[in-house]
């Protein structure tokens, strides 16, 4: 999907407050794609919208009720045989246990708890990595996507 289609179908998702969660582990390469997306939006956007849940989203859930989103975004690396790098919006129907094996739990467990505690609207910025080698950082093409991402949210201007 063109970068200027998905900005238009993410800015018609958003609605409310909306909280931006990055999910993965720094230490694994691309699979800390999520965690960096947040490092690099705080100061850009209120902190009290931001979570870095690293590779225990299950430890935030109460934080995450919480703070009462209409909306809530994660995002984490995810196999789906694609090219690195390549971004995919996945809607909270179709999240199921897409996710890398480096979490707890799945993620279709996480959207599920959040749904019924907050009936927010949730889906997933899914990237597809190159290497979740433990101590490599993160890869050219991902680290490409993650920085298009970050323009993305910035240009939304539904966070403030």
């Amino acid at each position: 999907m063109a970068y200027n289609n998905q900005l238009a179908k993410i800015k018609d998702m958003l609605r409310g407050k909306v909280l931006i969660v990055g999910i993965g582990n720094p230490l694994r390469a691309d699979d800390g794609v999520g965690p960096e997306i947040i490092r690099r939006l705080r100061g850009r956007l209120p902190s009290s919208l931001l979570f870095d849940v690293g590779e225990v989203p299950e430890n935030y859930l109460e934080k995450l009720v919480k703070e009462n989103p209409d909306t809530i975004v994660l995002i984490d690396a995810v196999q789906f045989d694609s090219k690195p790098g390549t971004v995919r919006i996945i809607e909270k129907d179709n999240i199921t246990n897409e996710s890398l094996s480096t979490h707890r739990i799945s993620l279709s467990m996480v959207k599920d708890y959040l749904e019924k505690e907050t009936c927010a609207d949730i889906f997933l910025l899914g990237i597809q990595p190159e290497t979740i080698k433990l101590g490599k950082g993160i890869s050219e093409p991902v680290r490409k996507s993650l920085e298009k991402i970050v323009d993305m949210i910035e240009r939304l201007n539904v966070f403030i």
